[in-house]
């Protein structure tokens, strides 16, 4: 535990210093820059970020389905266990990103300025539903770009195994954007757990399933997709569980997994 304190302490050392040395000089270019051209330094930091979680906390990145991603703009709704989501979500996106995010994050000096040149989508959640709307005009004029919307349906991170809670946002979006929906399944809170500064190794997996087609309506499509991200997620959860993890499996986790199994 107190090496791997150590190693993951590092880790963020590098993490936050490689972001706020890019966010910096990238938030003042995107003052003035036509949106999208600074995607090369959005590559730079991604590749960095997953070098340095190799080096320093041996947490090595798996990205399966990949073959699901439909030509053209679509919405990407992935389960969201860890910060490491970003980055496996990122290269799907292709050269026009479109994350949906909270508005705090957009207000946050170079950060926020940089965030914007990608076409982020702000939500205030402040705001509850009256935030919808704008929410949808913000993804209809990132369709126009050809951007792939990036989206958390649960709205925040989860514990591995942790009762679902899908926003109905996401079903909004469906209806009125008309395009496919990719639901993306992943393993990444057994390695970089929430609200944890101690990272462990291993292989986090993100895994891209069949895209929802236009044509449902708002709850058979809620429903099928929190079925197939669920069930895939706790499929992969249970596959890395057998083979073995470093991570130290709580009450309230071994408490979980007793619960499904007995499913």
């Amino acid at each position: 535990m107190i090496v791997q304190t150590i190693r993951s302490l590092i880790f963020y050392v590098f993490f936050i210093g490689i972001t706020t040395l890019l966010a910096i000089p990238m938030g003042i270019y995107s003052l003035v820059a036509p949106k999208f051209s600074g995607y090369p330094i959005v590559w730079l930091w991604y590749n960095s970020n997953l070098f340095f979680l190799r080096l320093f906390v041996g947490i090595r990145s798996k990205i399966e389905g990949e073959e699901n991603l439909p030509e053209g703009p679509c919405i990407i709704a992935s389960k969201h266990q860890s910060d490491w989501d970003i980055f496996a979500l990122l290269p799907a996106t292709g050269k026009r990103p479109s994350f949906i995010a909270k508005k705090q994050l957009l207000d946050i000096p170079f950060f926020g300025w940089a965030a914007r040149n990608f076409h982020t989508i702000s939500v205030n959640r402040k705001k509850g539903r009256e935030a919808l709307p704008q929410m949808i005009e913000q993804s209809k004029e990132a369709i126009k770009h050809d951007c792939r919307i990036v989206i958390y349906p649960e709205g925040t991170r989860k514990a591995p195994l942790a009762e679902p809670n899908y926003k109905w946002g996401i079903a909004k979006l469906y209806t009125e954007l008309n395009i496919p929906v990719v639901p993306v399944a992943l393993t990444s809170g057994l390695y970089w757990p929430r609200n944890s500064l101690v990272l462990w190794p291993g292989t986090a997996r993100a895994r891209y399933l069949e895209p929802i087609e236009p044509g449902l309506d708002a709850k058979e499509f809620h429903e099928k997709l929190q079925s197939v991200i669920e069930a895939e997620t706790d499929k992969m959860i249970f596959e890395d569980l057998e083979k073995g993890i470093s991570l130290p499996i709580s009450e309230a986790f071994q408490s979980r997994i007793d619960q499904r199994k007995s499913a």
